[in-house]
């Protein structure tokens, strides 16, 4: 059986990505600590959860803007700017395989190559989470971080309050983002194959 190998993750991507995955993750952990701490309860104390929650937010945000210039002056940002005709049509294809062609053991209707790295549904989710929910996501944040620079009301709230429950909604949505995502990626040849494309930079699909 042929092996079919293409180069579609350069250093800076894989670098990048663990970073921003370790980052999250301790990200949702703090996160959820500092939601339900109480006063004789809490997860992790409430001074450590703030404080690593503050670092990863901060390399986060460094990170993120690594994504951001890296797309702008690489080939890699072509990805998510290249939108093809037809794409509703495009999109429930994807569903369907999702949902049952994958367990049908049909062929992937979108297959990698070089010039399409993102089937059309991850195309959408990943321009949604990166380039939307991530910016709300961090504005917030640093809103949080810094109260006494914020409005004292924003619709007749809180400001403090009503960047709270942004950065609380977008962070749950991206939460499920990080899931959906971890789950598609057992979804190549073997369940590993996906992951170990971060490790070595190569695409692999048997022939």
């Amino acid at each position: 059986m042929a092996t079919n190998r293409i180069y579609l993750y350069p250093k800076w991507i894989r670098l990048w990505h663990v970073t921003n995955a370790l980052m999250f993750l301790v990200l949702i952990i703090t996160g959820i600590s500092l939601h339900y701490a109480t006063a004789e309860n809490s997860f992790i104390s409430f001074q450590v959860s703030v404080r690593l929650h503050n670092i990863c937010a901060i390399i986060l945000t460094i990170n993120y803007g690594v994504f951001v210039l890296g797309n702008m002056f690489t080939g890699n940002g072509t990805y998510y700017r290249k939108w093809r005709k037809n794409l509703w049509p495009k999109l429930w294809k994807q569903f369907l395989f999702y949902a049952v062609g994958i367990f049908k053991g049909e062929p992937h209707p979108f297959p990698i190559t070089k010039k399409q790295k993102f089937n059309p549904l991850q195309k959408v989710s990943y321009v949604f989470a990166m380039y939307f929910g991530m910016p709300i996501l961090i504005i917030s944040g640093i809103a949080l971080m810094f109260p006494e620079k914020i409005s004292n009301t924003i619709f007749n709230i809180s400001g403090l309050l009503f960047y709270d429950t942004v950065h609380i909604i977008v962070g749950f949505v991206l939460s499920v983002f990080l899931i959906i995502h971890l789950y598609t990626c057992t979804l190549g040849d073997k369940p590993g194959t996906l992951f170990k494309s971060m490790v070595n930079g190569y695409h692999e699909e048997h022939e």
